[in-house]
Order: structure tokens, then sequence, then C-alpha cells
């Protein structure tokens, strides 16, 4: 178990911003295409924060046009460039997935002061 402690610890990110459920954040991530890379952010509520370790995802999701999206993003993965975090939500449970049901103002999430 050692060697795979060390091995792991070796591909984390030291420095992990401080993102909690609740919280709107801006993730940027490296999407490459062909030879080319550019950096595409999206911005969306966390809903979710998963597992432990090298293998800690966060669930982002944002509405637009009418329609959710979702998508997990690795915290430590070299794709994802930074995490910002636009705001803090005031929540009182670990994951958020009554949001999915919740439209407008429904889905609106208070500010932590």
């Amino acid at each position: 178990m050692d060697l795979v402690k060390a091995l792991a610890s070796q591909y984390m990110k030291e420095q992990l911003p401080e993102v909690q459920v609740g919280d709107s954040v801006r993730v940027h991530v490296r999407i490459k295409e062909g030879s080319r890379e550019r950096i595409q952010v999206f911005e969306g509520t966390v809903i979710a924060r998963k597992h432990g370790g090298i293998g800690e995802t966060i669930t982002v999701r944002r509405v637009s046009y009418g329609v959710g999206c979702e998508k997990v993003f690795p915290l430590h993965s070299p794709n994802v460039a930074a995490i910002e975090t636009v705001r803090h939500g005031k929540v009182r449970r670990a994951k958020l997935y009554y949001l999915r049901d919740r439209m407008g103002k429904a889905a609106k999430i208070k500010e932590k002061v």
C-alpha cells in the first residue's frame, strides 16, 4: 500500500482551491484540438464532492438555455488548469442533487456572508 500512496502523492497538486458544496465556481479546463491547446471555462454550482486523495472529484452543474449540464472534474487532473470560486453558498447538506429537479428561482442558493 505504501507504494501506491507514494506513486499517487507524486501526481497530486499541492495547492487545492477552497471549494465547498454550494459554491459557484469557474473551472478552467485544457482542451486539446489536434496540435493546438486552449483553455475553456465552465462556470456553475458545485453540487457534489466525492472520494479523496488522488481520485477526488467535484460535480459542477449549470443551466444554459433551459438545459441542465453537469460535468465531473478530477481535482488533481493536469487538464484542470485552475478553479476560481465566484461566490460561497450557504447550504446544509453534502450533496445538492435536489437542484436537478428545480428551475429558476427555486434553484437559487443563498450566499454565505
